[in-house]
């Protein structure tokens, strides 16, 4: 009865060695795969590198002070002498495209501004105020473009389909 206890302890022994070995091999088979390919293999798992967008072909183009067509290319706003005061005072605070989407008059950027003032912490403006209502007014005035008239109800001669 002992020897067949040892037996079977024995056996056992055997099996864990040899499912311990069949692991070690494998373990030591994929470090050979991994090894000579560690850099590849890693380089799948890193962020993608930024790609450039909007009128940059190139890194060399990044130049902050770009301006095609009197368009400052890096904010997208328009260039023009009150530009630089313009898009330190706006761009402090937020996006240059919160400029460029809207259109207003002189009262009306002027309303937005007392309104940032009043409610978002923007700074008395001073000597520059000026500058920027003329800046803003004058290149992000209301257009005559967009939706088109409404129809004149009682001109337009209706009629009424009639289905079969």
């Amino acid at each position: 009865m002992k020897k067949n206890k040892e037996i079977d302890l024995l056996m056992l022994l055997v099996r864990l060695v040899t499912r311990g070995s069949w692991i070690l091999v494998f373990g030591g088979l994929l470090a050979l795969i991994y090894i000579p390919y560690a850099d590849s293999i890693n380089s799948m798992f890193d962020p993608p590198p930024p790609q450039l967008t909007g009128s940059y072909a190139s890194a060399a183009d990044m130049d902050p002070d770009k301006v095609v067509d009197g368009i400052h290319v890096a904010s997208g706003m328009k260039y023009d002498d009150n530009f630089m005061i313009v898009r330190a005072a706006c761009t402090s605070c937020h996006s240059a495209k919160l400029v460029t989407q809207n259109r207003a008059t002189r009262e009306g950027w002027k309303q937005m501004i007392r309104w940032m003032q009043a409610t978002q912490g923007l700074h008395d403006l001073g000597k520059d105020e000026g500058k920027i209502l003329d800046y803003l007014a004058k290149n992000y005035a209301p257009e005559d473009v967009g939706r088109r008239k409404s129809l004149d109800q009682d001109v337009i001669e209706w009629y009424t389909l009639k289905l079969e």
